[in-house]
């Protein structure tokens, strides 16, 4: 089977088709390859949105809802299957047939960043907030990087980034690459650095087991070279029991709770650089910035850099930018975790944790 090489990835001449391209992830894959010059087609047999108006105002909204193996040719050099597709759909079957590499979301990002600085976050909870706050200091800073995160941030046009950087952001998820690869997305990135956030049991649909599910995050700490890092949450007693086997080749890092007061209502963090008023508050949400803050430290971002404004700029930057819109993405969490909650009681616990945090 052909694959991708980091030379034909910068020819940006490659057809590219997506199944199932109305998806959250998969529409801005596609949208990020187009802007980057891949001559990109894809089919969905539904497509909402806002992923319908975003493909149609790039000219990549497909004719018709529906599966088409009359679209997929030999002139293709690759196709990227989308979870929302099944095993069975008609294009996988054509594809198959002609022998065209088939990758899974998660796996063509990895064929994209094979020779990147890959941040992985993982986690139950907070993967998002975290790797948000890392996008939006890295920004500050000026350091150019790829990055891939789970949902719309102010100042990102996109949810996927891929260009020639040295570096990649990614959130981690430890849900199924993909209708025919059973494994978890998170372990096909290959994290250099690696990041766990918490371990509550989640996606019982695919791992009944409460001891499968962690076995995921175990993989994914022992997958992490000698060479990278594991940043964890020692807060949470699993990540600390997962994070402690002797298994794991990285270097590690724990982090908690960073010290701090509240002042008439306002977090006040004590750091070693002086008192810093935020914008943010809960223990979870400090927990979250303490971990995205060695994250950046292992990429050559002070905690000076992380944490404060930068005094000569009209607009505050690095973390502090993220804040802004911090309450309405806490409150926004609280109310997709309780309607989650009416399915799985695992996301109720959640609930709780986050409301007593507030």
């Amino acid at each position: 089977m052909r694959g991708f090489t980091s030379a034909t990835f910068g020819l940006m001449t490659e057809r590219i088709h997506f199944i199932a391209i109305g998806g959250a992830a998969m529409h801005n894959l596609a949208l990020a390859l187009h802007q980057k010059g891949y001559k990109i087609s894809g089919s969905d047999d539904e497509i909402n949105e806002p992923s319908r108006s975003r493909l149609k105002a790039a000219g990549l909204l497909p004719q018709a809802d529906g599966w088409f193996p009359e679209k997929i040719t030999k002139e293709l050099d690759g196709v990227i299957l989308g979870m929302h597709a099944r095993a069975d759909n008609p294009e996988l079957i054509r594809a198959t047939e002609l022998g065209i590499p088939i990758y899974s979301y998660p796996e063509f990002l990895y064929k994209h960043s094979k020779d990147k600085v890959r941040v992985v976050i993982g986690g139950s909870h907070g993967k998002t907030t975290i790797t948000a706050m890392i996008l939006h200091v890295l920004r500050s800073q000026n350091i150019d990087f790829d990055y891939m995160v789970g949902a719309k941030l102010d100042g990102f046009d996109t949810l996927v980034r891929i260009s020639e950087a040295p570096l990649i952001v990614l959130e981690g998820d430890e849900y199924l690459s993909s209708p025919v690869d059973r494994r978890p997305k998170f372990h096909l990135y290959q994290a250099t650095i690696g990041l766990i956030s918490g371990i509550a049991w989640d996606h019982i649909n695919v791992f009944p087991q409460y001891e499968d599910y962690v076995k995921q995050f175990s993989i994914f700490a022992e997958g992490i070279p000698s060479t990278g890092k594991l940043i964890y949450c020692e807060n949470d007693p699993e990540v600390k029991t997962v994070c402690s086997s002797s298994a794991i080749k990285a270097g590690k890092m724990a982090y908690g709770l960073p010290k701090h007061r509240i002042v008439n209502g306002v977090t006040i963090l004590e750091t070693a650089q002086g008192d810093v008023p935020l914008q943010v508050f809960g223990d979870h949400n400090l927990m979250n910035m303490e971990g995205a803050r060695l994250v950046c430290n292992q990429l050559q971002v002070s905690d000076q850099a992380f944490l404060l404004p930068s005094p000569d700029l009209k607009e505050q930057q690095g973390v502090w930018n993220f804040c802004r819109g911090m309450r309405l993405l806490q409150y926004s969490r609280i109310s997709r975790t309780l309607h989650q909650s009416l399915r799985l009681p695992q996301k109720l616990s959640d609930s709780n944790f986050l409301l007593e945090s507030l």
